[in-house]
This record gives structure tokens, C-alpha cells and sequence, in this order.
């Protein structure tokens, strides 16, 4: 199977947190969309065939199109790729965009999951995150988007905020989880250089959480989650039985995935590409029929090196048969070797032929992560 990503790269501002690739110069839209239906048509051989399972509209703001303008890049992708009958197609919504009509729009246009910005439950919060909407216009487009048929819902939180509190990400959790969501993301802040953060940062103005503040926050989120009969099935996301994001899945498992729009990436086992950032550059170059990206071979000890990174952060862990399939027996004796280390502390079990982390490797899996990749 094989997944594709659409980066719709327009946003009404900037929020203060995030480092993707965005413009507020929403004027270029139009011409975007026509170069991203040229990009698709171009690139229909780079998947070499393989099934599409998971089609994934993100940004950048993807709630900022019109459903009818969704409809036509879905209808371009099925045109030009082999996409499955039965494909997840997620697009990411902002809770201000939402309107009455809108996701019965977008399900006409092919849209079956959404996954809706909430980020807090707190205005404040909010505002200090740079986020435009608060929190009755994130209640009225959850309620907007059960109304209207759809059954899987994503929702996404940010934790560990400066003067957060484990009552806070207690009450956030509590209002979210009141709502039938079907998944949530909950990602721990991470003060990124280039954003607002990044430089309050460096101008002494922001603290960031406390570790032990931080590893209260994960393990409440986890039992709170539990408790509500959530799967914690990668370390920032869970999911009711039958609702695991089938697309972010594929990162993790190393599935080919071919991205579309200014600085989407895309992987296909042997290489990674990644299209230039910047929204006149890709539409000028689309125009004249080039795709305007780098590329970069990836070598044997990369793809392992990814691949212990990814599996890792998940419940499903590390496939030792098929790191000696896909790799060689010497990287799988090597993790065998290693991996006992982690097993008598506690922070690393094998079940079967996997490795995975405890939730006490959990804790520190950007440790153990880092100690398992390898220079071989």
C-alpha cells in the first residue's frame, strides 16, 4: 500500500508554535491549486503502481479551500493513482473555518475523516499559542461535524504550554473526550527555532516545562485516555478500536507515500525528496513542467536508522523478522544484543519477534531511540 500527502501551505497567520512550511499570502491560492493538478498528473509514476490506501490533506490551513476545490485534487489523485475504494481521506480542519453545510460539502467532495485544530480548551491558552479561534468555536464545529455524518473524528491538543498545569491537561482531555472523537493527537510542545516561541526563547521570555511537570502530563494523558477505552497506540496519539490513523501509520512502517505541494516530502524505500518551500518557486516551476525539489539516496544504515525511530514511538515496536528480511541478521543480533540492557531496567519488553518500550520507555524513548541507531 501506499499513501499520499496534499500540503495546502496557506494560513490566515501564524501561530506562535508551528515550523511547517506556511504563507499568509493567500492571493497565490488559486495558481496553487492549478499547480498542485499539474504536480499530480506529472508525478502519477513516482507510486510505480502501488495501491493508494490513505490520502491526507494537511498544512498550512487545508480548511481554507472550499470543499468544491478539495473535490477536484481528490478527483485528480484517483485519476492518476491506483486509490483503493475503501481509502481513508483525512483532511485537517481549523475550527474557525467551519461553517453550517461545510463537512456535508466536504464529505460529497470524498472527505471520511477529519481531524479538527483544537490545541486547548482554554482561551487563553489559546491565545497565547497564536491560535485564531477559541473554544466555542471549536465545541460548535465538532457538534457541526457529527451533525453532518461524519463518524471519524480527529482531534487534535497541545500540552506542556508554559504554566500548564497536569489540572489543565486534565480539564482539556475531559472536554475533548465529552465528544464521540474517534482519535486524538496530543503533542507536547516542542519550541522550534524560526517561530515566535523559538525567539522568546532565546530572548529569556519563555520557560519551557519542567521535565518532571512533563512526564506528570504523559502519564495522565495516558490513563485518562485509557479510561476512556482509547488504544495509546503511538507515543502523541491514540484511537478507539478500529480508528488507528491508517495514514500516519505508514510514516511509522516505512509504507511508500508520494507528497504534493511546496515542501512536502515524499519516500519510496530507496529515496527522499522534498519539494522547495516556497509557494511562487513551485508554482513558476510546475508551470514550466519541472518538479522543484532536492533529492537524497538513502543508504541501507538510513532506512534502519529510520525505521528504529519510527517503530519505536508505536505499540506495534520493532518487527525483528523483518529487520532480518529487509535488512540483514547482524542488525537484527544487534538489537537483540542491545535491547536486553533496556529489558532488565524495565524500559523495553519483547513480545513474540517484537521489541517495544514499556511505558516507562516511554518516558525516555528519544534516549533509547538515539542508543539503538547504529553506524554499521
Amino acid at each position: 500500500m501506499a499513501g499520499v500527502y496534499i500540503h495546502i501551505p496557506f494560513c490566515r497567520s501564524f501561530c506562535s508554535y508551528c515550523d511547517f512550511y506556511s504563507t499568509t499570502d493567500n492571493s497565490l491560492r488559486d495558481a496553487l491549486v492549478q499547480a498542485l493538478l499539474s504536480e499530480i498528473s506529472l508525478r502519477s509514476s513516482y507510486l510505480e503502481g502501488e495501491k493508494v490506501d490513505t490520502i491526507y490533506l494537511g498544512g498550512g490551513t487545508p480548511s481554507l479551500l472550499d470543499p468544491s476545490v478539495t473535490g477536484s485534487l481528490l478527483a485528480a489523485v484517483r485519476e492518476n493513482f491506483a486509490v483503493e475504494d475503501n481509502a481513508e481521506i483525512t483532511a485537517e480542519i481549523n475550527p474557525d473555518d467551519v461553517y453550517e453545510g461545510y463537512f456535508s460539502a466536504l464529505r460529497q467532495a470524498g472527505v471520511n475523516r477529519i481531524s479538527i485544530g483544537v490545541q486547548s480548551w482554554d482561551d487563553k491558552r489559546l491565545k497565547y499559542l497564536g491560535r485564531r479561534h477559541d473554544a466555542a468555536q471549536s465545541a460548535l464545529a465538532l457538534e457541526i461535524a457529527f451533525r453532518e455524518g461524519f463518524d471519524n473524528v480527529s482531534v487534535d491538543l497541545i500540552y506542556g504550554v508554559p504554566g500548564m498545569t497536569t489540572a489543565d491537561l486534565k480539564s482539556d482531555l475531559e472536554k475533548t473526550l465529552a465528544f464521540p472523537v474517534t482519535h486524538l493527537s496530543a503533542y507536547h510542545l516542542t519550541v522550534e527555532e524560526g517561530t515566535k516561541f523559538g525567539r522568546l526563547r532565546k530572548e529569556g521570555r519563555l520557560r519551557e516545562t519542567d521535565e518532571e511537570i512533563s512526564g506528570a502530563m504523559f502519564t495522565l494523558l495516558g490513563k485518562v485516555c485509557l479510561d476512556h477505552g482509547f488504544i495509546h497506540y503511538e507515543i502523541s496519539n491514540f484511537a478507539r478500536e478500529g480508528f488507528i490513523s491508517r495514514h500516519n501509520s505508514s510514516y511509522w512502517r516505512q509504507v511508500p507515500y508520494i507528497g504534493l505541494g511546496p515542501s512536502a516530502h515524499s519516500f519510496d524505500r530507496r529515496s527522499r525528496q522534498w519539494n522547495v518551500s516556497d509557494v511562487k518557486k513551485y508554482i513558476k516551476a510546475i508551470g514550466a513542467g519541472t518538479i522543484p525539489c532536492e533529492r537524497e539516496e538513502l543508504s541501507r544504515i538510513t532506512v534502519f536508522n529510520e525505521y528504529i525511530m519510527t517503530s519505536l514511538r508505536t505499540m506495534w515496536g520493532i518487527d525483528l523478522q523483518y529487520v532480518e528480511q529487509y535488512f540483514d541478521k547482524e542488525m537484527h543480533d544487534y538489537l537483540v544484543n542491545l535491547s536486553g540492557r533496556y529489558m532488565r531496567y524495565g524500559l523495553m519488553k519483547r513480545e513474540k519477534n517484537t521489541l517495544v518500550l514499556t511505558d516507562q520507555g516511554k518516558m525516555i524513548s528519544d534516549n533509547i531511540i538515539t542508543e539503538l541507531m547504529t553506524e554499521l
